[in-house]
């Protein structure tokens, strides 16, 4: 990380001990006499200081910090209970703010971190916020490439799987340079679905997620958890690999649930998104969809509408969803078997029940309300007759000229 201000030192042996220097004054700075919660204060600070910075440094991969409402939310419902000794991995970890919210959650003494992401900025970012957040065990584990192509992680010649998974990948990414690459015999398995296409005019459009979820279904543990941003889109695309990776999760009984969140959660983007959470030993079902659209207070951050959760509205989803409750309007507690019965729809609305209202009537009511209908159709039958003949009418005055 600090590369370019120690190449300033002239005795180059000194190089390790300047860089070392800089780094103690960061990890032993605290805040902790003032702020009782050391991680959520570094998060906000931390936020604070890179949200300008992929806009202002002309980032190609277009690196986004996920908003802390939403890494709060992913990682308080996958941790659900205390855990010990745990692997957390994240495919497409930017700066890191999912690993390192799913780390507080667990412990930072109890989970070791692994990250892959093409950025190399964006892994040199993950390594400061590694060091201020107690994680310096991890930093070796901090990688920077291309996890679909070229996933660095492995146990053997195997791939390896992860306890806890957390990703907010990129949507759409121009990976037609590598397409022919992923079509191999080692890639079928991982890519059961197939791989997205590629746009003829606009390459920037291929839907880079899809293999992202792939990868991470292929990348769970015998009992490994996972929660992923998707689009919401994909929870009710009716074909394609959409449908596919669905119809797995279901067959395969590794669905735990899904929210939908409130539009422009994130403000870089106008793309409603939803959180997809995987559960390799959700083998009972009691799957918890959640449309929690409606929460939220819409402000205004430079030139973008932002939504934003108060912290009640965060406790109120994770809540919920950790206990499983079917709320009216905004939670549905369902099976495998209902969801196949939906054709595999992971959308809360298409579970609700459709309410319709009665109301009690006399027989003389009844039957002058029909009688209104009644005069009601014949006004509209006559005015429509009188629209037909001036119609005809100014049809036949037409002249060709």
């Amino acid at each position: 990380m600090f590369d370019e201000l120690s190449n300033y030192i002239t005795d180059s042996s000194q190089r390790d001990n300047f860089c070392r220097a800089i780094t103690n004054q960061l990890v032993n700075f605290s805040f902790e006499k003032i702020f009782s919660q050391k991680f959520d204060f570094f998060s906000t600070i931390f936020e604070y200081l890179i949200k300008d910075y992929n806009k202002d440094g002309g980032g190609k991969y277009a690196e986004y910090y996920t908003p802390h409402a939403v890494s709060k939310i992913m990682a308080s419902i996958l941790v659900d209970e205390p855990v010990s000794n745990v692997t957390c991995y994240d495919p497409s970890a930017g700066s890191g703010t999912l690993l390192m919210n799913l780390a507080h959650a667990i412990g930072e003494d109890r989970c070791t971190i692994y990250s892959q992401d093409i950025s190399q900025k964006s892994s040199s970012m993950l390594r400061l916020n590694l060091i201020l957040n107690n994680l310096v065990h991890s930093i070796q584990n901090i990688i920077q490439g291309n996890t679909i192509l070229l996933p660095y992680h492995k146990a053997g010649n195997s791939l390896m799987t992860f306890d806890y998974v957390v990703s907010n990948p990129p949507f759409k990414l121009d990976f037609s340079d590598y397409v022919a690459d992923l079509d191999t015999n080692k890639n079928h398995d991982r890519f059961f679905a197939g791989i997205p296409n590629v746009p003829n005019k606009d390459k920037d459009k291929m839907a880079i997620y899809l293999l992202f979820i792939q990868h991470i279904m292929f990348s769970l543990s015998a009992k490994g958890k996972a929660a992923i941003v998707v689009p919401t889109g994909f929870i009710t695309a009716q074909s394609g690999i959409e449908r596919k990776i669905r119809e797995k999760l279901v067959e395969e009984k590794m669905l735990r649930g899904v929210v939908s969140m409130p539009s422009n959660i994130f403000a870089t983007t106008g793309t409603n998104v939803s959180i997809l959470f995987l559960d390799k030993a959700n083998t009972k079902g009691d799957i918890v969809l959640m449309d929690a659209s409606k929460l939220g207070t819409k402000v205004k951050e430079g030139k973008n509408q932002k939504t934003l959760l108060s912290p009640d509205e965060e406790q109120l989803i994770i809540y919920t969803f950790n206990e499983h409750k079917a709320v009216e309007d905004f939670t549905v507690v369902v099976s495998y078997e209902q969801i196949k019965e939906k054709n595999y729809s992971f959308s809360a609305g298409q579970y609700f029940d459709v309410k319709i209202e009665y109301t009690d009537i006399t027989p003389e009511e009844f039957t002058a309300k029909m009688n209104n209908y009644q005069k009601n159709l014949v006004s509209l039958f006559a005015e429509s007759h009188t629209l037909e003949e001036e119609i005809k009418k100014q049809l036949g005055g037409l002249k060709y000229e």
